[in-house]
């Protein structure tokens, strides 16, 4: 195990920051000074949950932030300060409803039938100005602006230093691209354990954020943050390997798309959970602007509003790109990085212990032809349908943990609520001269 004083000694840390994620996606954190580590990474350190969002009251006892020290990230731009990703604990118990928490539960559950998760996400971003109400390059005005190389190289200094920063982690970036939206940028890195791509994923988002910041801009994961404009999206590249992690369970030569038994039942799961997985994997309001949206700019949503699964198609909800893995395109990038990874486990674990089947596959395109699938469910129009297919599911809340279940739909059904008691503009302009 890593000695994390020794690792200050070793690294020049002068603080290590013990960081958690909230039910919301809202990364939490205490800066310790080196010297104070060894005392914190025993008894972790102290929260008030109450004040983030989870579901607590002023009342419950203190809540502890016990650091994994395995999963330690010194700071590329910063690197006297170490980031540490913490489990949480209450009275000495695991707190039920923590994000990283309920990730490793579902990876235990994984492990008890022989399997290990792998993962890959796509990150997409948009680079906006400091107040977040444009999109920062006045030259990035393409119609189709993916793969714009003069968009790219104008914004060289932020996405290369990022990349640089992942090549000195190890985390074997491979590609960075402009995306499909004017300001818009999608970064890949390679794939690995559930846990450690939920790190990586947490710390990427921080990351993305304070390189933009110190460059003078404001970077955004935001589903539809762009009216008009194709949203951010985080599409998942998932497998299942045996325990030791060499052997890809879900690839057969023999069968379909080159996709297991196993796949296909894991797959399965993922389409009968799908409408209430989009709960976790589309948290907010906005994420809704995105899935359901109407033909953007650039002639596309690259965005799924339909269950339904295919070969190398990117119209589809899941696609498989290629033997052994699959590519599940609904979440968006609210998505709580660890959420994410446990809903996905859970999901698939269910379809393999039902031995279910993912449906009949379609490749034709979506886009254009999707009005002719007659016996596919929608996905959820909104929030509000979303927690209630999740509410409905009783397998897949009691898989991810009755209590986080009740916890998750308790806030999230209080976020609606303050959504939908908000007066907008739209209103006024529509409703004032009745």
């Amino acid at each position: 195990m890593t000695d994390l004083a020794a690792f200050a000694r070793e690294k020049g840390i002068k603080y290590f920051m013990i960081s958690f994620t909230d039910l919301f996606g809202g990364q939490r954190a205490k800066l310790v000074p080196a010297q104070a580590i060894a005392d914190m990474a025993a008894d972790g350190a102290g929260f008030a949950g109450f004040a983030t969002w989870l579901d607590m009251t002023p009342a419950h006892p203190d809540m502890l932030a016990i650091p994994d020290a395995e999963a330690v990230i010194q700071m590329p731009w910063k690197p006297e300060v170490a980031w540490l990703p913490a489990n949480l604990v209450m009275e000495d118990q695991p707190v039920a409803q923590g994000p990283r928490n309920v990730l490793r539960k579902q990876i235990d559950a994984a492990a008890q039938a022989g399997l290990r998760v792998k993962t890959g996400i796509e990150a997409e971003f948009f680079l906006l100005t400091p107040e977040g109400d444009r999109i920062s390059d006045p030259f990035d005005t393409a119609a189709k602006p993916c793969y714009d190389q003069q968009a790219v190289m104008r914004r060289y200094d932020v996405v290369a230093e990022i990349c640089d920063y992942m090549l000195d982690l190890g985390w074997n970036p491979y590609q960075t691209d402009h995306e499909d939206a004017n300001g818009q940028f999608e970064m890949n890195w390679g794939f690995a354990d559930a846990l450690v791509t939920a790190d990586r994923h947490s710390f990427f988002k921080f990351m993305v954020k304070s390189v933009a910041e110190k460059h003078g801009l404001r970077a955004t994961f935001m589903p539809k943050p762009v009216e008009g404009l194709t949203g951010n999206g985080c599409h998942v590249h998932i497998s299942v390997w045996d325990s030791d992690g060499k052997t890809n369970a879900f690839s057969d030569s023999s069968r379909e798309l080159g996709l297991s038994d196993q796949g296909r039942t894991f797959l399965g799961g993922i389409m009968k959970h799908a409408e209430a997985l989009a709960a976790i994997t589309n948290p907010t309001v906005n994420s809704y602007k995105r899935i359901n949206a109407p033909r953007t700019v650039s002639g596309a949503t690259w965005a799924p509003n339909t269950v339904t699964w295919t070969g190398n198609n990117r119209t589809h909800m899941v696609r498989v790109p290629g033997p052994g893995r699959f590519e599940l395109r609904l979440p968006d990038g609210a998505a709580n990085p660890y959420l994410l990874q446990a809903v996905i486990i859970a999901a698939g674990l269910s379809g393999m212990h039902h031995k279910a089947d993912p449906g009949p596959r379609y490749d034709i395109d979506m886009y254009a032809e999707g009005h002719t699938v007659k016996d596919a469910p929608r996905l959820p129009l909104n929030l509000l349908d979303a927690i209630r297919a999740f509410d409905a599911d009783g397998e897949l809340k009691s898989m991810l943990g009755d209590s986080f279940a009740a916890s998750y739909i308790k806030l999230k059904g209080q976020e609606w609520n303050s959504f939908v008691s908000h007066f907008s503009n739209w209103e006024r302009e529509h409703t004032l001269d009745i």
